[in-house]
């Protein structure tokens, strides 16, 4: 997609919309990604300052509906209640921020389409004729042979029947010479330029006009026409109004202020009715057309596109369960290029988790938090304003760098390379760290100021960080703001529902973190996922683990534990002890014994250990303690947390003991 500033929409309040979704059946994966990529997008728009209005909402009328309903023995009603239900209540779960839900059965909605309709009609654009062709019943219109594949449905795969039938039908042929020359003068009209190109494509031959109606005599679940009782509106036409009745078509405010600066999002199967029915159906009742219509791809399942057929339509409730929703959300913006296609495994997910999120962002502010905590006990120094090491290096013009390529992804819906901008900052951060050595200059006092400074740019990094991924995962956003007390202090700006947003223009000034802040310690932000344990975790094999955890800490008492049968060097060799510092500590709720440690074993990301030493030590004593870790050990579940090695003390039988160190060690050294 080109990234061009003319690409990006200058007006001031914009309207983003999903398209309405059919309620034959339950929300799946696509559902999720086309409203997540628009909340994404309207995040975004409330960062830069403009009014944002995003509406969704559920189509509820036409064949497919009564259809499956009378499988489910319920009336049309009944069952459009319940479906349109999982959708609206999905959207919450998702962190999806929508300022409006429609349903087409709302009498709001019913009242615009009348209107529209009788406006098209009066005009002349609306005539009467019996018409023979062929009819796909699942997609609810007619095809021209030439759009068939070996002359079946290109979608469902089925022969579509011969009708004969008298209808209602819309002059859209009228409107193709227009409808051409527009979209050549607007290049960015229809995006990405693939879907351009595939609509003019398709204009290249003679458009037919639009049956816009179904006789009452073979469907009655829809809207009347206002003009001819015996009929019911074709949904095609009664769902694209949606867009127009949610804004109160034609006196409402909402519909003067936001319809200029409108924005489509749709699925590339739906680009033909949003592509050309709609800007004719507009330009008929002389309406102003939209401003973008933005096209995505299809998401395949394991590589082959879903199908309940395959057993692979994928529910983003269960994904998120397991996963996390800011996952869930993280890996659709990053894993999808717009426009194109994409792949959904639970590999790739565990792989982006692990890599991008527990390795990179939740290293890195793991990382700066435990060294500020280590070396000015959590409370953010006073920085000077040179550094030698930082000739090369700066992070105040590496995060004006990023914001502004974040900007040209974000403002043309290139979600994934904003999130490559924020990550290759990130990359930034890890250099820094490496290069100025904060832990060699903690060894001099000379260099303290220097030290200051180098923790106290961290920390305003993590500020920029923290507010630039709030369009994709909002939750980790406030949450990082929290942990080191900024959520009151960024630039934000108010929503429409007086919801705070970072302001984007408000990141990008430096020395905007106060000295003397106090960071609360370090969170394991991501936990990683073990791939061997994606879905269904054994809960018997936790308690089991959690029960050889509290005998292997727990020998007889009043008397030394005998000796275990003796082992060659060869086995022992098989045991990687190594140093590590104790980040910070937790007590497990609904156990005695345990407690949830972030160790420091020199490695990317801080490791979760859970020992059996709550009756023994306090958390707030374990801070800073240099410990003895078994590295090794297979990672197992206690308490329902996650264990990645293993803490050595000694046990008399009356108390535990952490084996430590007589010096300081570097985290990470082996221990022989």
């Amino acid at each position: 997609m080109n990234t061009n500033d003319k690409n990006c929409t200058d007006k001031q309040s914009i309207f983003y919309t999903t398209p309405i979704y059919y309620v034959n059946a339950k929300p799946h994966l696509g559902h999720a990604y086309t409203t997540i990529s628009v909340d994404v997008a309207a995040r975004y728009s409330r960062m830069c300052g403009k009014e944002t209005y995003f509406l969704t909402g559920t189509d509820e009328h036409g064949d497919k509906i009564v259809e499956a309903a009378e499988k489910q023995n319920k009336t049309p009603e009944i069952y459009t209640n319940e479906i349109s239900s999982l959708f609206k209540n999905l959207w919450p779960t998702l962190n999806i921020s929508n300022n409006d839900f429609i349903r087409t059965t709302n009498p709001t909605h019913i009242n615009v389409v009348e209107k529209l309709l009788t406006r098209i009609y009066e005009s002349g654009d609306i005539y009467f004729s019996e018409y023979e062709g062929i009819y796909c019943f699942g997609c609810e219109r007619f095809y021209q042979e030439r759009e068939l594949v070996d002359g079946k449905c290109p979608d469902h795969g089925t022969e579509p029947q011969n009708i004969k039938e008298a209808n209602y039908f819309f002059a859209m042929s009228k409107y193709q010479d227009w409808l051409i020359d527009h979209i050549k003068k607007n290049p960015d009209f229809i995006r990405p330029e693939r879907y351009r190109n595939e609509i003019l494509s398709f204009l290249k031959e003679p458009l037919e006009d639009l049956c816009i109606s179904r006789p009452k005599s073979r469907l009655t679940w829809g809207i009347t026409l206002p003009f001819d009782e015996n009929y019911v509106t074709y949904v095609w036409f009664d769902a694209l109004t949606n867009y127009i009745s949610a804004l109160g078509f034609p006196d409402g405010n909402k519909f003067k202020k936001f319809w200029p600066g409108s924005q489509h999002f749709v699925a590339k199967d739906i680009i033909k009715p949003h592509g050309i029915y709609w800007p004719t159906m507009l330009k008929a009742a002389g309406i102003d057309i939209y401003q973008h219509l933005n096209v995505h791809g299809f998401w395949n399942v394991g590589g082959s596109k879903m199908s309940k057929s395959i057993g692979n339509v994928t529910d983003p409730v269960e994904v998120t369960q397991i996963y996390g929703v800011d996952q869930f959300r993280y890996f659709l913006m990053r894993e999808m290029v717009f426009g194109l296609d994409a792949n959904f495994t639970e590999d790739a997910i565990v792989q982006r988790i692990n890599s991008d999120l527990a390795n990179d962002l939740g290293n890195v502010f793991s990382r700066v938090l435990a060294m500020n905590h280590r070396y000015f006990k959590g409370k953010v120094p006073e920085p000077v304003k040179y550094i030698e090491k930082e000739k090369s290096l700066s992070l105040e013009s590496s995060a004006a760098e990023t914001i502004e390529a974040f900007k040209m992804a974000m403002g043309c819906n290139e979600f994934h390379k904003g999130l490559i901008a924020i990550w290759d900052f990130i990359s930034i951060l890890n250099k820094y760290i490496d290069t100025t050595a904060p832990w060699v200059a903690a060894k001099d006092d000379a260099r303290k100021e220097e030290l200051a400074t180098i923790i106290y740019n961290l920390v305003e990094s993590l500020r920029v960080v923290a507010c630039l991924v709030f369009p994709v995962m909002p939750e980790t956003s406030i949450k990082m703001l929290d942990i080191m007390d900024l959520k009151n202090r960024v630039k934000t700006i108010k929503d429409m529902d007086g919801h705070s947003t970072p302001s984007l223009e408000g990141i990008k000034s430096w020395y905007q973190v106060t000295p003397g802040t106090e960071i609360g310690k370090p969170p394991l932000l991501f936990p990683r996922v073990d791939p061997d344990k994606k879905q269904n975790k054994d809960q018997k094999q936790d308690s089991e683990s959690e029960k050889c955890s509290s005998k292997a800490l727990k020998p007889e008492k009043n008397s030394p534990a005998s000796l275990k049968p003796q082992i060659s060097i060869e086995d022992f060799a098989k045991i990687d002890l190594r140093v590590g510092i104790i980040i910070s500590a937790e007590k497990i709720k609904k156990s005695n014994k345990l407690m949830k440690l972030s160790v420091d074993l020199g490695e990317d990301t801080p490791r979760q250990i859970v020992a059996g030493i709550a009756q023994n030590y306090n958390p707030d004593e374990l801070q800073g303690k240099q410990v003895v870790v078994v590295a090794n050990l297979k990672p197992a579940k206690l308490m329902g947390e996650a264990s990645q090695g293993m803490i050595l003390a000694g046990n008399d039988g009356t108390k535990l003991v952490l084996t430590g160190f007589t010096s300081p060690l570097t985290p990470g050294s082996q221990v022989k």
